[in-house]
């Protein structure tokens, strides 16, 4: 526990001891809902990444009429065939029907429905990371030797992936400053309103030699027990709701979504926020009291 230093001013009757505490509480929910989002993006992003990263996906459109399977087979083959001979390719395995069900499963729950459709066949190609490819040429290639096949590039999407998770980690940068401007603001008009209610104390310790210093410490050190008192209750409201976030998010794992669970440094940084809040509060009273005592005659 803190220690608590002896106080001149009666400071823990104020009005602020008890609205000042539950707004803290408020910014420390508000920046641990943002820090947490930022993090999971961040997690999803990097999982998706690793997942897909130096790897291509073929398409082939299915044949139509008598003996479709086996022209669909056929051209498979020969997509396949294609692939391999492509400078730079690791592996390429083709997805039987079976397998390509077992990809829709995720979202379709039962695929009894199109298990008797013709489905595009899917070929699997793994490449080199380092490997110079220009899937353009290769594109063009592949669609000339087998009619309706695409080649999708993975890392189109995951860019545009990419982008909007560091948009949306940036924006959660900015929710957290303009969090903490507001408590800053909040703190500074706490204390100017502390230093008017007890003008006459201040005065009289000032006439008895009392430094600035002194009596901002002492501001300082109510705004940073508040502060805390108000973190610890802002996190106490976090865990029960990223809780329940969490048990929401089980639900849509699997397919095309990894875990969405917090990683540890995220716990880490949620947790330091109490103290940062603290801290913030301290050295805005600090700095507000020595910048009112400055204009004082």
């Amino acid at each position: 526990m803190f220690r608590r230093r002896h106080s001149d001013l009666p400071l823990a009757g104020d009005a602020t001891s008890r609205f000042l505490p539950w707004l803290v509480a408020l910014m420390v929910f508000l920046s641990s809902m943002a820090v947490a989002g930022a993090f999971v993006i961040g997690a999803v992003i990097d999982r998706w990444d690793h997942d897909v990263s130096g790897t291509l996906t073929v398409q082939v459109i299915p044949a139509g009429g008598e003996h479709g399977d086996a022209v669909t087979d056929e051209r498979v083959h020969v997509a396949v065939e294609v692939m391999r001979k492509v400078p730079g390719v690791l592996a390429v395995k083709a997805f039987d029907k079976k397998r390509t069900l077992a990809l829709l499963e995720p979202w379709l729950g039962s695929t009894e429905v199109v298990q008797d459709m013709p489905l595009p066949r899917l070929i699997d190609v793994t490449i080199d990371p380092e490997a110079t490819i220009d899937l353009g040429e290769v594109a063009a290639r592949l669609s000339r030797a087998v009619p309706g096949a695409s080649l999708d590039d993975h890392r189109v999407w995951l860019s545009r992936l990419v982008n909007l998770s560091r948009t949306m980690q940036w924006l959660a940068v900015v929710v957290v400053i303009l969090i903490g401007i507001v408590t800053s603001a909040t703190v500074v008009y706490a204390t100017r309103t502390g230093m008017a209610v007890h003008h006459g104390i201040i005065e009289v310790l000032h006439l008895i030699g009392a430094h600035d210093d002194y009596i901002a410490r002492q501001f300082a050190d109510r705004a940073f027990a508040l502060g805390i008192t108000g973190g610890l209750m802002g996190l106490a409201l976090v865990v029960p709701a990223l809780s329940a976030i969490g048990w929401a998010a089980k639900r849509l794992e699997g397919g095309f979504l990894p875990s969405l669970g917090l990683p540890v440094l995220g716990y880490v940084a949620i947790g330091m926020l109490p103290l940062l809040a603290a801290g913030l509060a301290m050295l805005t009273a600090r700095l507000t009291v020595h910048g009112t005592l400055s204009r004082m005659p």
